[in-house]
């Protein structure tokens, strides 16, 4: 039985779902899509109503072109669906913080709930930070109905540092338990990420090597071809460590490093990882290296500085790689490097755990051992590995155990993200959510590097678009123990989708 299926027989209750800021991107991009997904494979039931609202006014037809927009239809069977679908969906306009506007919206539930016989409500927050608290107050005023079991999902950011993020949690705390709130960080929903649990303790040839005296370091690197693509102003506010590195990274880094949990219930898992966060000492300002790209080599992609939307001369970090130290018995001295930016050269995640050198080694020119962990593209595990080049002699080549999704599990259908995070908050599943004090740790580490860079204190390499980075990040990965094999490789060519998977470990320089 799957996953998936489990959690489909687990739900017991009928719900509304609302979306709030349902004319926004994210809800065109990610949202819809993924309610969608999620009633065509019958995860959703037959009589479940959604609802959007937002400010703009539309009309039900423009509506159900912004649903549908970005909704890949490949058969006439999700033609059909979509058409049932849409017949669900509805539109409501109004203001975020007037509760006339939330008054007539709950007319509209309580009409919908007659029909369907829901006994729960869903709302998604698919807005910008700055209306968290005026719309979570509508709602607790206006649509908040004892007996009716109510959920919220909030999209990150959830906070810019320490001090907001306290208050954000306070505020939010004042309307909604714990219990009731859902921050959602869709890396967490992401297949190789929910994997990494089952890798590390159902696996025990991985339990005794999984410490410090067998790992050298540990890299996390996110990658993006696209720039800001005239958002920039948006982006400027945050950086590309609010926006990635202390949300994404930081949660698939406390994955890897956690303790077994005493069980898979959602606040088992959660106090491990909190655990780990709370050995993590704040960054130190010699342990990051910040970047901005600038226009591409040939001059047909602008500069992150050329965005008419960017404050001018502004020093916000498109690219940052950053060392951080949990200091346990399990991992002290290992470095975790975590890497992230935008318009670089390829568009990739993943993990790459890299070993120790061969004590007393007999043989020359050997490569370390590292597992990486592909997240996407071409999800992949694959475990690089010494071993005897064929013929006579005892020369030894680079080898690999690979496991590429693509040719293993080639019938299956990898669920996106927000359609299982969606899925999971329906079901009362915290498990892949973020918990309160489990961002309170994680903005303790970032605060004090972030008001250094904010402050001007770290000046941005400039790197152009297309690149592989700023100078000096390999050198900023070697100085924390990473090391380049140069042995020739060339992975086997049976798989395409296994040589793209591996593509920074061909013949040519691996990118960083």
């Amino acid at each position: 039985m799957s996953e998936l299926t489990k959690a489909k027989q687990d739900n017991k209750h009928l719900y509304t779902v609302i979306v709030l800021g349902a004319s926004g991107d994210l809800a065109k991009k990610k949202t819809f899509p993924a309610l969608f997904g999620l009633y065509k494979n019958h995860y959703l039931d037959a009589n479940t109503q959604i609802i959007g609202y937002a400010r703009t006014k539309m009309d039900q037809s423009t509506f159900e072109g912004h649903v549908s927009k970005y909704i890949k239809i490949k058969t006439d069977e999700d033609k059909e669906a979509l058409s049932k679908f849409l017949k669900l969906c509805s539109y409501q306009d109004g203001q975020y913080d007037k509760d006339q506007d939330f008054q007539v919206l709950e007319k509209e539930i309580e009409k919908l709930e007659k029909t369907s016989g829901a006994t729960a409500r869903l709302f998604y927050m698919a807005l910008p930070p700055s209306v968290f608290i005026p719309v979570a107050t509508s709602i607790k005023h206006n649509n908040y109905k004892k007996g009716v079991i109510t959920r919220l999902i909030v999209e990150k950011p959830f906070g810019m540092d320490l001090e907001s993020s306290r208050k954000l949690a306070k505020d939010l705390g004042a309307l909604f338990t714990e219990e009731e709130i859902y921050r959602i960080d869709h890396y967490l929903g992401k297949e190789m990420v929910k994997n990494l649990m089952i890798l590390r303790f159902a696996n025990v040839i991985f339990g005794s090597v999984w410490n410090r005296h067998s790992i050298d370091n540990i890299q996390i690197t996110f990658k993006e071809k696209i720039g800001t693509a005239g958002r920039g102003g948006y982006f400027d506010e945050f950086g590309i460590i609010r926006d990635v590195m202390q949300n994404h990274l930081l949660q698939i880094l406390t994955l890897i490093a956690m303790e077994p949990p005493v069980s898979l219930g959602a606040e088992d898992v959660r106090d491990e990882k909190v655990k780990v966060l709370r050995y993590i000492p704040p960054i130190a300002k010699g342990d990051v290296l910040t970047g901005q790209y600038t226009k591409s080599e040939d001059g047909k992609e602008p500069g992150y500085l050329d965005d008419p939307t960017v404050p001018k001369g502004s020093k916000t970090p498109t690219y940052a790689a950053a060392t951080l130290f949990i200091q346990n018995e399990r991992w002290t001295g290992v470095p975790f490097i975590l890497k992230c930016g935008k318009a670089l050269d390829q568009q990739k995640t993943e993990i790459r755990i890299q070993f120790k050198d061969v004590s007393g080694n007999m043989f020359t020119n050997l490569a370390r051992n590292e597992i990486v962990i592909r997240v996407q593209p071409n999800e992949a595990v694959y475990v690089k590995i010494m071993n005897k080049e064929p013929g006579l002699g005892m020369k030894t080549v680079i080898s690999d155990l690979d496991l590429s999704y693509s040719s293993r599990f080639d019938n299956a259908v990898i669920p996106e993200a927000y359609e299982s995070l969606i899925l999971d908050s329906l079901n009362g599943d915290h498990s892949n959510f973020v918990r309160d004090d489990e961002l309170d740790a994680a903005w303790k580490i970032f605060t004090p590097i972030l008001k250094t860079i904010d402050q001007g204190e770290i000046e941005p390499i400039p790197y152009a678009f297309g690149s592989r980075g700023p100078h000096g990040v390999t050198e900023f990965v070697a100085k924390h123990g990473y090391e380049r094999s140069n042995q020739e490789y060339a992975w086997p060519s049976h798989s395409e989708a296994s040589v793209a998977a591996k593509g920074q470990d061909q013949k040519v320089k691996p990118s960083s």
